[in-house]
């Protein structure tokens, strides 16, 4: 399979054409290292040959980045020292791309061939990688583009150069946002950012890169050369010393230690820029399997691109023809419907968005217009794409108007009755093969179900708030629900660009029923005369975006009063957060509902701006003179939620760790950066998990019960990754 192919023109212009077969966008691997290390010295020796291009025959695309997959069996693959198979491994690929660079030239900088890297569109990862060791890199002006290095994203940093590359290049304040926060330009700003040096129109591309080949350019690298200094000054000049104290503190601020990708990016260019080029890509490649030996990066790589992908792709979609929605009707305007409205009409699907009263309606609608404005004041949108999306929507409050919606997203109050009555007036205008999807947090669906003649063709889609900026959408199962209404909603979820989770009908679902919890232990402790701010700031430590207190403000805390009531009158005498109750409740009595109010666990000023703790807190419920350890807090939030997804893979509510993991950290950002619930459970290990739960059920009660599947992965010695890791064996079934 070739990936690589060359040419060769009457002037002695080589062109190198990267194009992987059966790729939408080219992505690198060990075959392809392999072939264009070949080419590099087929041209370099070939006299025949004055200067290389080298392009993509993707059109608007240079490269994609490195296949992650790869990446993740690398450790696998590297034998019984893994490290030094990786670190060999690693050296192997900037031996290639130093001979790119150096393009022929002997010692004394003398002779050598220029090499330009002419990308038509997007250069990602190893995609800029690569143009970062060619001599030149020219940019068609494609606005679609993005050029940048988001390696850190999923868990690792750029290990093929790129990190020391482009901070020798920029400096390291120039290169921060591109390396440590993974910053995406289009190839005007990139230009602007010093990362490619010309862009030019689509069409002259090619032209111009030959031209600059032709012109016997200057090739040796400013690094290659004697005295070079890297802008901004190296670690031990005063202004390079600031800008490392800064970058540190910045770095641990952003990722409160638990990141080791972005500790080991800026420790490979501090020690990277105070020795020789050469050495200092030996550091790079050194901590990069440093960061591959970790079993966080390993995690990350594994859930946020890996099975994030695969879900996408849908990996569990029921065999069942293509169910693509053209005309949705969204019943409800407010914040959910609005929202539904809005990412549905940037899909391209025809909207119909309806409410009880017209102004209501035209509200709703109102939403994207203002989205959109936002959007094209930033320009991330013009107005003609504007005009465009809100002509697909038809605010209206006739039900008439849903005639010929394949698909319906209701999205009215969370109310059993309400949403029967408008289930049957909606089935009333609808074709009989329209498929009905209720938007419910919490709602059972079988039970929504009954108000639909044709329960199999009933579904929960379940949409986290804002829904234009969530990723995760969660598809619940009912008792009837039939296979076609599950491909309907993966198809739809896949139109609207957000990933899915398919679980099975239970109380909470899946997300909320993990989220709930976390929430609980963090007021429980509170009660107990815990600390509030070692609770936020336990949880924080660990990985967790949010503290439970501030979660619980930023979706209200009346919201929790309903939750709790509505949970105790179905458990009855079973019901098991009483003292949770007793703080909630007696913070929505104060009227402190949370962000809303300007008024909840913490303090905010006139603007909604969020303060410090509310003082009042510890006045009703004091500090006890002794407070628990920093680990202890830590692992009654984590195993609170954990606890949970793993009752919820035991119950068969959840079908898949894979969806598991990926909708923990899409969903209510469960730590990371260690891939998910189960991954953190196989990173802890399983014995090691029950010794853990075993203690905390003893000194908080049963709520931390060992549930009997951990009991089992740990007795057997395995994971739950290699369990239930891919494909059929996901299953727990």
């Amino acid at each position: 399979m070739t990936q690589f192919t060359k040419s060769i023109d009457a002037d002695g212009v080589a062109t190198l054409t990267w194009d992987t077969p059966g790729k939408s966008m080219n992505v690198m691997n060990m075959e392809g290292f392999q072939e264009l290390d070949a080419l590099i010295d087929d041209v370099l020796a070939d006299d025949a040959v004055k200067g290389v291009i080298l392009t993509s025959g993707k059109e608007g695309s240079f490269a994609g980045g490195m296949d992650l997959n790869i990446i993740a069996k690398m450790k696998e693959s590297a034998g019984d020292n893994p490290a030094k198979g990786l670190f060999d491994g690693i050296m192997a690929t900037h031996k290639i791309l130093r001979k790119l660079e150096r393009g022929g030239m002997d010692d004394k900088n003398k002779g050598g061939k220029p090499i330009v890297a002419a990308l038509p569109g997007t250069a990602l990862g190893i995609g800029l990688e690569i143009p970062l060791a060619c001599h030149y890199i020219i940019a068609a002006d494609n606005p679609k583009a993005k050029i940048g290095l988001p390696e850190i994203m999923v868990g690792i940093f750029p290990g093929m150069g790129g990190t020391t590359r482009l901070s020798w290049k920029l400096g390291a304040m120039g290169a921060s946002p591109l390396l440590l926060e993974g910053k995406l330009n289009d190839p005007k700003k990139a230009k602007s950012a010093g990362v490619v040096d010309e862009v030019v129109a689509p069409e002259e591309l090619l032209t111009r890169a030959k031209e600059w080949v032709l012109s016997e350019p200057k090739i040796v690298k400013p690094w290659d050369e004697k005295g070079y200094k890297i802008p901004g000054g190296t670690p031990y000049h005063p202004a390079g010393f600031m800008t490392f104290v800064g970058a540190s503190a910045m770095v641990n601020g952003n990722t409160k230690g638990v990141y080791p990708a972005a500790k080991a990016l800026l420790s490979s260019v501090y020690e990277g820029m105070q020795v020789p080029f050469d050495t200092a890509l030996k550091i790079e490649a050194r901590w990069f399997t440093n960061v591959l030996m970790n079993p966080s990066s390993s995690a990350m790589i594994r859930s946020l691109f890996i099975n994030k992908e695969a879900l996408e792709k849908g990996a569990n979609r029921p065999d069942v023809a293509d169910e693509k929605v053209s005309k949705v009707g969204v019943i409800g305007a407010g914040m959910m419907g609005a929202g539904i409205a809005l990412v549905s009409a940037q899909a391209g699907i025809e909207v119909v968005l309806i409410d009880q009263k017209q102004e209501a309606a035209d509200k709703g609608k109102a939403y994207s217009e203002s989205y959109l404005d936002k959007g094209i004041a930033r320009k991330k949108t013009t107005p003609e794409k504007k005009q465009e999306v809100l002509a697909r929507i038809t605010a209206t409050t006739d039900y008439a108007a849903l005639s010929g919606c394949d698909l319906i997203v209701e999205a009215v109050f969370e109310d059993v009755g309400v949403k029967a009555a408008v289930t049957k007036e909606v089935l009333a205008a609808v074709g009989p093969d329209c498929i009905f999807a209720t938007n419910t947090s919490t709602l059972p669906i079988t039970e929504l179900a009954k108000a639909s003649d044709n329960p199999e063709q009933f579904i929960g889609i379940h949409f986290f708030s804002p829904v234009e900026k969530m990723m995760l959408v969660e598809i619940i199962k009912g008792q009837q629900t039939g296979s076609r209404a599950v491909a309907k909603a993966l198809d739809y979820v896949r139109q609207i660009r957000k990933t899915p989770i398919v679980v099975n009908d239970a109380r909470f679902f899946y997300a909320n029923r993990c989220i709930i919890p976390y929430i609980n232990e963090g007021i429980r402790m509170v009660k107990e005369g815990v600390e509030p701010a070692l609770v936020e700031n336990a949880a924080k430590l660990v990985g967790m975006p949010l503290g439970p207190l501030q979660l619980v403000d930023e979706t209200s805390i009346d919201l929790g009063v309903k939750i709790a009531k509505a949970t105790k009158a179905a458990m009855g005498d079973a019901y098991p957060d009483g003292a949770v109750d007793e703080v909630l409740f007696w913070m929505a009595d104060e009227g402190r509902l949370g962000r809303k109010s300007n008024a909840g666990f913490y303090s905010y000023d006139d603007k909604g701006k969020r303060g410090l703790l509310w003082d009042g807190l510890e006045a009703k419920y004091p500090v006890a003179d002794e407070q628990p350890d920093l680990s202890e807090v830590q692992h009654r939030l984590l195993f609170a939620q954990v606890l949970e997804a793993v009752r919820a893979l035991e119950e068969g509510v959840l079908e898949d760790i894979r969806e598991g993991d990926v909708g923990a950290i899409l969903g209510w950002g469960f730590a990371p950066w260690s891939g998910g619930p189960f991954s953190w459970l196989d990173i802890l290990g399983a014995e090691r998990a029950v010794e853990l739960t075993e203690s905390l059920t003893a000194a908080h009660g049963d709520r931390f019960a060992t549930p009997a599947l951990l009991r089992e992965i740990a007795a057997s010695g395995g994971t739950f990754y290699d369990r239930f890791g891919t494909g059929a064996d996901a299953k727990a079934a």
